[in-house]
């Protein structure tokens, strides 16, 4: 149907989408977090937020957000303290030092990155919907649900070999 040109996928996401977009070069992140945190002290739940949200919709792992807290705080760049349970973390001045040599680094979301992660979340709410469905219909309804979220798949399809 399509010839002989294949789609990639890996994780919802086409690879050049996930490799080009959907990571920081490599060190970046430390800047990142030095950024959000001039702002205010916050806790690792809220600055991994607050680069999903600054990014356009890449949030981080914990394994390579909390590894970079501590070596920041290791170096002196910032302080962690217990507070209510959870370690918050302060820019230090020679954090604020550091982000004034390395230069303005805006979070700007690539366009593709953005698009996608709205069509990422209507997958979500998609397969959401899908599986409550599957889950509580009869085989009419999950027939019917097959065939709709089929005939989506084939559309796409047609529409990427379209272009």
């Amino acid at each position: 149907m399509f010839g002989k040109q294949r789609f990639k996928f890996s994780r919802g996401c086409g690879e050049g989408f996930r490799s080009e977009f959907m990571r920081m070069r490599r060190g970046d992140i430390k800047f990142h977090l030095l950024e959000i945190l001039k702002d205010a002290p916050r806790h690792g739940y809220e600055i991994i937020s607050e680069l999903e949200t600054r990014s356009g919709g890449y949030r981080p792992s914990p394994g390579s957000v909390y590894p970079t807290l501590q070596m920041l705080e290791e170096g002196g760049y910032l302080t962690g303290e217990q507070v209510e349970g959870k370690k918050v973390y302060t820019i230090t001045d020679k954090g604020r030092k550091l982000l004034k040599e390395r230069g303005g680094m805006p979070f700007e979301a690539h366009p593709k990155m953005a698009r996608a992660f709205e069509i990422r979340k209507s997958l979500m709410k998609l397969g959401g919907a899908a599986m409550d469905g599957v889950r509580d219909g009869d085989e009419e309804t999950v027939k019917r649900i097959a065939e709709i979220i089929n005939k989506a798949r084939r559309d796409v399809y047609s529409i990427l070999a379209e272009s």
